[in-house]
């Protein structure tokens, strides 16, 4: 996987997680670079990464996008986490707001996801095996690199996975046009809040698993909004309820 851009880099280095498998980092070769992507080269050094350096038409190659700021990371995959390790964090924390995706098939979509996810304050991603984006270079650049703060995990059954949270003392919300509006709902700290694809919304089966349907009241000649809008909307209103409305 070529990951390019400073700020991904900066997420990468700052995260220092034993997790990420970095093959390389790779910088432009050409004379006169900004003091901010030396500094980043010499981050990386003091790191053991190992550095090479590329003219950019190579690094273009790599990640196959013009705008690569001088810099691409050939990453051997993404450190995705075990669904059993998000249940583990869970139960050693009171507040812990969870996001289902439920083949949510769009990778920008879930690069802008994963960023609204993160400034919300949302705990980890859940994410299914099948018809589901998984994470790409291009998710991650849409993320801003925030794809490496948060957990991100893959489960093949969705369905199963809404009953083995509940066991665990969440409340699951789904969201879907004819729900309740979102705004009337007093969110608990351990909430997990689910959308769906693109196109058909939550499953059937998935949302008749949730304990509650929720929606966001729009004008009627408005079909629908789209995912990443939606999930912004909702994980900032559980953020200031469970911010006690700061």
């Amino acid at each position: 996987m070529y990951l390019h851009g400073r700020n991904v880099l900066r997420e990468i280095l700052d995260l220092n997680s034993k997790k990420l498998k970095i093959k390389r980092i790779l910088f432009t070769n050409q004379q006169n670079v900004s003091k901010e992507l030396e500094e980043l080269k010499l981050r990386c050094l003091k790191r053991g990464y190992k550095v090479d350096e590329a003219p950019p038409e190579k690094l273009y190659n790599l990640c196959r996008e013009k705008k690569h700021q001088g810099v691409v990371v050939d990453l051997k995959e993404f450190p995705y986490t075990d669904f059993e390790d998000i249940i583990e964090l869970s139960r050693n924390e009171s507040v812990f707001p969870l996001v289902l995706l439920d083949t949510v098939q769009d990778p920008h979509n879930l690069g802008a996801i994963i960023r609204s996810a993160v400034a919300a304050g949302m705990r980890g991603i859940i994410i299914t095996e099948k018809s589901s984006a998984k994470v790409t270079s291009a998710v991650v650049k849409v993320s801003t690199g925030l794809a490496f703060r948060i957990p991100i995990s893959i489960v093949t059954n969705m369905a199963r996975t809404v009953e083995i949270l509940q066991e665990e003392g969440f409340w699951v919300y789904a969201a879907s046009m004819e729900g309740e509006p979102y705004f009337s709902i007093e969110f608990p700290e351990k909430a997990a809040i689910i959308l769906g694809n693109e196109g058909e919304g939550v499953r059937k089966l998935v949302k008749e698993k949730a304990d509650y349907i929720i929606s966001i009241p729009m004008e009627k000649e408005v079909d629908s909004l789209n995912v990443s809008a939606s999930a912004a909307i909702l994980f900032f209103e559980l953020r200031r309820q469970l911010s006690g409305g700061e």
